[in-house]
């Protein structure tokens, strides 16, 4: 009796969660395409847009690492998903509503906190696979990430081309209610016999020096991200006479060969020639191309430029998300991922925050070399920063498992 109670759950949990993750990004990203440029029609400077557009990942930030503990403690996941789905709702409802740029930032930051329950979405997600098979399972669920990420922008940007700027929040909306239903579905894994993450297992996990190397190459990462596809390269597009479609258009077509790399990078590509290259190729290629952008002189160049781009994030982000937790214990993942997530938050905030300061003080051309030299220098950094985190897990005695087991090296 109780192998037919567990074969349902065996069949249908993985595809089930992976509809979810991608309806949740969905809901979150309808407006990505059209939100810098909407706020600045509503009389916001890039300044201020930038600081809109950056409250979304200064939220996460104060957020994730709250989150992560608490749910270690509490051995509770499929809760803070629901949770996060329904911030995504009241987030898109209440920029329908209001015309306020108070309240669109507050709004923005109460979207934050709903992608602050990323946490428990690649923890739990993560738990449905054996240990080894990490960076194959963040491979996987960063597919229907940067998916679900793809189709909201595509389809917000057509709406608000069509139907308005608001459409766009009407859906996000609408689609946020579908994934909320389905998330009561979910199927929670709870560990047999897990311990309670400790005051001191949090420090010890603070102090870990592959989840610190990790995370601050992250931080760069989301720089080069919320700098420009989702953040500036739309209203840089706008000056290129693109049109509320053709910046959906532009952020789709920079997503999808990111999904795309996510699956070679993270499922076939770390196992060929290791997961640190992996990274090193992704930074490479965002830097570059983040560099090209002032010298796209046309709205079809800057599409080309920016999909090449997409692949670079697709390569980086899945790597760098499984090797923050694949050498945890189960107990200590969640704290892992929200301190990692958390961290890469600041990314989030001063990357679209640093645009619209150079967009006032400078120009946004000049603001787009600057971050992607940033990019290029951070791959000659992050290769010295990752060989050396490798050596030092190499000689650290073991720390992170509760049953002894040694800690993991940053594989080569």
């Amino acid at each position: 009796m109780k192998m037919s109670t567990s074969q349902p759950a065996a069949s249908y949990r993985i595809p089930l969660f992976c509809a979810v993750t991608l309806l949740f990004w969905f809901s979150m990203y309808t407006c990505v395409p059209i939100l810098a440029a909407y706020v600045e029609s509503l009389g916001a400077s890039h300044k201020m847009a930038g600081l809109i557009v950056g409250m979304y990942g200064l939220s996460q930030m104060l957020l994730r690492i709250p989150v992560g503990v608490v749910s270690d403690r509490f051995h509770k996941r499929k809760l803070f998903i629901v949770f996060g789905l329904v911030f995504s709702i009241l987030a898109g409802l209440g920029i329908l509503i209001t015309q306020e740029l108070s309240w669109i930032l507050i709004l923005r930051a109460l979207a934050g906190a709903a992608a602050a329950t990323w946490v428990d979405f690649t923890i739990l997600f993560a738990s449905y696979f054996q240990k080894e098979e990490t960076t194959k399972a963040i491979g996987t669920l960063t597919v229907y990430n940067s998916l679900g990420q793809m189709f909201g922008i595509l389809t917000g940007g057509w709406m608000a081309d069509v139907y308005g700027w608001e459409s766009a929040f009407l859906i996000g909306a609408v689609v946020g209610g579908i994934g909320f239903i389905g998330s009561f579905f979910l199927v929670e894994k709870v560990e047999q016999g897990g311990n309670k993450l400790t005051f001191s297992g949090v420090l010890e996990v603070a102090g870990d020096r592959i989840l610190l190397t990790v995370s601050f190459l992250a931080i760069l990462f989301q720089v080069l991200t919320f700098a420009t596809v989702f953040g500036f390269t739309p209203v840089y597009a706008q000056s290129l006479g693109a049109t509320k479609l053709d910046m959906g258009l532009l952020t789709f077509f920079s997503t999808f060969p990111t999904a795309l790399a996510a699956w070679i990078g993270g499922r076939h590509l770390a196992q060929k020639i290791g997961e640190n290259k992996v990274i090193i190729l992704g930074f490479i290629i965002s830097g570059v191309f983040t560099l090209a952008i002032p010298f796209t002189g046309s709205l079809w160049l800057l599409i080309v430029s920016q999909a090449i781009a997409g692949l670079g994030r697709g390569f980086t982000q899945p790597v760098l998300m499984a090797l923050s937790i694949k050498h945890m214990d189960s107990s200590k993942r969640a704290t892992a991922m929200g301190f990692y997530q958390a961290i890469y938050g600041l990314g989030m905030f001063a990357g679209p925050l640093f645009m619209g300061a150079a967009g006032d003080w400078l120009t946004l051309q000049e603001g787009f070399v600057i971050v992607g030299l940033l990019g290029c220098v951070t791959a000659a950094l992050g290769h010295w920063m990752l060989l050396s985190a490798n050596k030092r897990a190499k000689s650290a005695k073991p720390t992170l498992t509760s049953s002894g087991g040694r800690s993991t090296a940053v594989p080569k």
